[in-house]
């Protein structure tokens, strides 16, 4: 066994992408190029919109996406037809190295990297104090809410669930010449399909079972101001013509009314699904998605911007405590960064907010003491830090909520936009103090 040669495995360099191109090789548009300016991404299909667009007829209309990722290129089909292969195999989300050809339908393409050397830095442009992050990937979309809210055009923000899609969309109106005007944030994914669109354009007294008095809706109260729909994703298929009318005409009627209302409003959408996917399944219109993603901001998840977690972590018990030092959570930190995050930054908010309560850190089934808990010696009849903590912090949040539904007659939409925090976790606050069942 000692004669044996041995050879160590070396691991296999990675070649960073740091501009995407891609070059058509066969099919209908064969010798077509594609390598955008900013290069981070290139969607492909035959729509219009996409950057490169195809005429194959076998390729769907929004068939993949390419983005630029720390191992290669990031390929996402997109609920296509005939399906994204590399060789024998078909791929529904991969990453691949540069170099990699793709078959599309009747189409090959090769994918290459444009670039060379180092890629020149982002500009870092002016953000929200509820915008935190030192990642490439936040520098980003800091500098697209910057550029994008000085236009009027609607923007449709996208990312998975927790990563900040609200606050993103409470920065471009913050920053916009419509910050003296109402956000109304509509949460589409919670609402019945039978009131969406008495939620969206009011109704008038009588109009339906219920209906005892005439209600404003949420483009009519935004006037002069901006509407998110939150979770857009999430619109019922038969509402959907009546938001389009809308965006084109900029006038509605109320559910049950026959006078057209005119409003000015700015249109924000969020979602946490692909809606070119949901265009090629039939479950989204495709004129509605060209209204709402005339400019598109994607959040990354937290779990690709570790680096993101150390300031987040800061800003929150700077929030939670006041205090602008991390004290025993510094020990945590490799923890936290390792972790994860399938909630994103809404889950970690938690995790830090009841780390500070609790005195443990809890990711998971691993948990850990940020606090010494033992009273001490000489005063045991003191109470415990963390249980005064505690009980100081459940009596605050109690007497909190109760003046903020209060004020806002129940209206959980609307007491988030004053509390500014996101509504998922304000109803989860509700729940635990039982002020909402």
């Amino acid at each position: 066994m000692d004669d044996v040669p041995r050879t160590r495995l070396q691991p296999r360099p990675v070649r960073l992408v740091h501009r995407l191109r891609i070059s058509v090789e066969d099919g209908p548009d064969r010798g077509t190029q594609c390598a955008p300016d900013d290069g981070a991404s290139i969607a492909i299909g035959t729509s219009s919109d996409n950057a490169l667009v195809l005429t194959d007829p076998t390729v769907s209309r929004y068939h993949l996406e390419l983005r630029r990722a720390a191992g290669g290129l990031q390929i996402t089909d997109l609920g296509s037809r005939n399906g994204t292969w590399v060789g024998p195999v078909r791929i529904e989300r991969a990453v691949v190295p540069a170099g990699t050809r793709l078959k599309l339908g009747d189409t090959m393409i090769a994918v290459d990297d444009a670039g060379s050397g180092i890629a020149p830095p982002l500009t870092d442009a002016p953000r929200p104090s509820d915008l935190v992050g030192d990642s490439d990937g936040i520098r980003e979309v800091a500098r697209l809410v910057h550029k994008l809210a000085r236009v009027d055009s609607s923007v449709l923000i996208q990312g998975e669930t927790g990563v900040g899609k609200e606050v993103v969309a409470r920065a471009i109106h913050e920053a916009s010449p419509r910050r003296g005007g109402e956000l109304v944030v509509v949460d589409c994914g919670s609402l019945p399909a039978t009131l969406i669109a008495s939620i969206l354009f009011g109704h008038e007294k009588g109009s339906f079972t219920g209906a005892d008095q005439r209600r404003t809706g949420a483009f009519e109260r935004a006037n002069g101001g901006t509407v998110l729909l939150d979770e857009i994703g999430e619109l019922p298929l038969e509402v959907q013509p009546a938001l389009l009318g809308v965006l084109e005409r900029r006038a509605f009627t109320r559910v049950g009314g026959a006078q057209q209302i005119d409003v000015d409003v700015r249109i924000l959408a969020a979602t946490h699904r692909d809606l070119r996917a949901e265009v090629n399944a039939g479950r989204f219109r495709a004129d509605l998605y060209y209204r709402l993603a005339v400019a598109k901001i994607m959040i990354p998840p937290l779990r690709e911007r570790p680096e993101d977690v150390e300031p987040l972590v800061m800003h929150f018990v700077q929030k939670l405590t006041g205090v602008a030092e991390l004290g025993p959570l510094s020990t945590a930190l490799e923890a936290l960064r390792a972790h994860p995050w399938t909630g994103n930054v809404r889950e970690l908010r938690n995790v830090i907010e009841a780390a500070i309560v609790m005195g443990e850190l809890d990711l998971g089934g691993e948990r850990r003491a940020t606090v010494d808990a033992s009273p001490p010696s000489t005063a045991a009849q003191v109470v415990a830090y963390r249980d005064a903590r505690a009980a100081a912090l459940t009596r605050f949040e109690v007497d909190y909520l109760k003046d903020l539904i209060e004020r806002t007659e129940g209206n959980a939409s609307e007491a988030a936009r004053l509390a500014r925090m996101d509504r998922p976790y304000l109803l989860t606050l509700l729940r635990k103090h039982g002020l909402r069942t």
